[in-house]
C-alpha cells in the first residue's frame, strides 16, 4: 500500500475592517507608539465589529480556503477550529462553522492549545489523513481576543488583535504536503499566560468579574525567554526529523506574537530574516489565526511557491509549543471550477430545515409527556 500524504490545497483569511492604531491606544492607556513598536514591532491591530464573532470570521476564512482548493463543503470529513476565544465553552465553535458553511458530512470540534493551537490542529488533521482515516480536512484558527483583553492594562491590550485563517488539507498519493510535526507542552508554566476565569475553578460571578479574572493575564518577561528558546528548538527538531537542514528551508512562518521574539529565534537558528515571514506590525498577535494569516500574505507576495520547504512554528499558553514542516504544493488540478460560496444559502436553508425537523420531532414524541 502506497503512503498517503496530506497536502495543503486551500488557504483563506478574514480580518475585521476596523484598525486600532498605536496612536488610538495612546488615548486609552499610558503608552506611546514608540514604546509599543520598540518592544513588540506592532503598529496596528484589527478589532471585530459587533456583528462579527469567532465563528463568523472562521466561516469566512473557511469559504475562501475552500474556494482556493475547489472543494465543496459537503466533501469535508473533518473541521477543527483552534481558538483561545471560542463562542462558548460548548457547543464547539467548529460545530457552528460546520452549520454555517454546510459541511453536512464533517465531524467538528475545537482544539484549545492557545497560540500553538493551529499547529497542533494541523498536525492532528494531517496524521488522520496519512493513516487513511479521512480524505479532506478544514483547519481554522480564529480569534476575537479584543473581547477578553483588559483595555486598561497597557502590558496586554497593546498586543492582541482579531482575525481568522484557514487551511484545507487533502489526501494524495503524490509526495508533498505536511511531513513532520512537533508538539510539546509544559504545564508548570501555566500561570505565565492565562485566562483564569470562566472555567470550573473560577466560575463567572460578581467577585470573579470584579477581580478581573476574565481578562488575559501574562508575565511578559518570562514568556519572552521561553518563546525564543522553544521556537528555535521546535524548528530544528521538525527539520531534522525529515533529514533536512536549515539550508533546505525557503521560508519560516512563525507565530506573530512579537517581532523581537521572532528576530531572537532567527538568530538562534542562524537563519536570515529575509526568509522569515513577518506581518505582526499590521495585525498584532492574533493567536491561533496568526500563522494562517501570515501564510496567505506570504503567498500573495510570492514568498511561498510550489516546491518550497516551509516551517510553521509557534508557542503559547499552557505552556505549549510546536512546529510543522511542509513541502508546499498548492491546489490539486481540476477540470471544473467550483464556487463554494454559492452554497452558503443552501447551508442556511438546511439549518432552518434541521431546526424545524427537531421541533416537529419534539411535538410528536413529546405528546402526553411532562418534563
Amino acid at each position: 500500500m502506497s503512503p498517503r500524504y496530506a497536502h495543503i490545497t486551500g488557504w483563506g483569511m478574514a480580518v475585521p475592517e476596523k484598525r486600532l492604531t498605536n496612536e488610538d491606544l495612546e488615548k486609552m492607556v499610558d503608552t506611546s507608539d514608540e514604546w509599543i513598536v520598540s518592544r513588540t514591532g506592532i503598529r496596528e491591530r484589527r478589532i471585530a465589529s459587533a456583528d462579527q464573532s469567532t465563528a463568523t470570521l472562521a466561516a469566512e476564512a473557511a469559504m475562501r480556503a475552500l474556494g482556493v482548493a475547489n472543494l465543496h463543503p459537503a466533501d469535508l470529513d473533518l473541521i477543527i477550529v483552534s481558538t483561545s476565544s471560542p463562542e462558548h465553552i460548548f457547543p464547539a465553535t467548529a460545530c457552528l462553522v460546520q452549520d454555517q458553511i454546510g459541511a453536512v458530512k464533517a465531524g467538528a470540534f475545537d482544539l484549545l492549545a492557545a497560540c500553538t493551537g493551529f499547529i497542533f490542529a494541523l498536525n492532528l488533521a494531517a496524521n488522520m489523513i496519512k493513516t487513511d482515516g479521512i480524505s479532506n480536512a478544514l483547519v481554522i484558527g480564529s480569534e476575537t481576543l479584543s473581547r477578553i483583553v483588559n483595555w486598561k492594562d497597557r502590558n496586554t491590550c497593546i498586543l492582541f488583535g482579531d482575525g481568522a485563517g484557514a487551511f484545507v488539507l487533502q489526501a494524495s498519493d503524490e509526495p508533498g504536503g505536511i511531513y513532520t510535526g512537533v508538539m510539546r507542552s509544559d504545564g508548570s508554566g501555566g500561570d505565565l499566560l492565562s485566562l483564569p476565569g470562566g472555567g470550573s475553578k473560577y466560575p463567572t460571578c460578581l467577585q470573579s468579574v470584579y477581580d478581573g479574572l476574565h481578562y488575559i493575564h501574562m508575565n511578559g518577561r518570562e514568556v519572552f525567554r521561553f518563546a525564543t528558546r522553544v521556537m528555535t528548538d521546535a524548528t530544528q527538531e521538525a527539520v531534522a526529523a525529515a533529514n533536512l537542514t536549515m539550508d533546505d528551508i525557503q521560508l519560516i512562518i512563525p507565530h506573530q506574537a512579537n517581532r523581537r521574539i521572532i528576530e531572537a529565534a532567527a538568530r538562534g537558528l542562524d537563519f536570515p530574516m529575509d526568509k522569515v515571514m513577518i506581518n505582526v506590525d499590521r495585525y498584532g498577535n492574533t493567536s491561533t489565526a496568526s500563522i494562517p494569516i501570515a501564510t496567505c500574505e506570504a503567498i500573495e507576495q510570492g514568498r511561498l511557491k510550489a516546491g518550497d520547504w516551509t516551517v510553521f512554528v509557534g508557542f503559547g499558553a499552557g505552556l505549549t509549543w510546536g512546529a510543522t514542516l511542509a513541502r508546499w504544493s498548492g491546489p490539486f488540478p481540476v477540470r471544473r471550477k467550483l464556487k463554494p460560496r454559492r452554497y452558503r444559502w443552501l447551508a442556511r436553508l438546511r439549518s432552518i430545515l434541521a431546526r424545524l425537523r427537531r421541533h416537529l420531532e419534539g411535538l410528536i414524541w413529546g405528546r402526553g409527556k411532562t418534563a
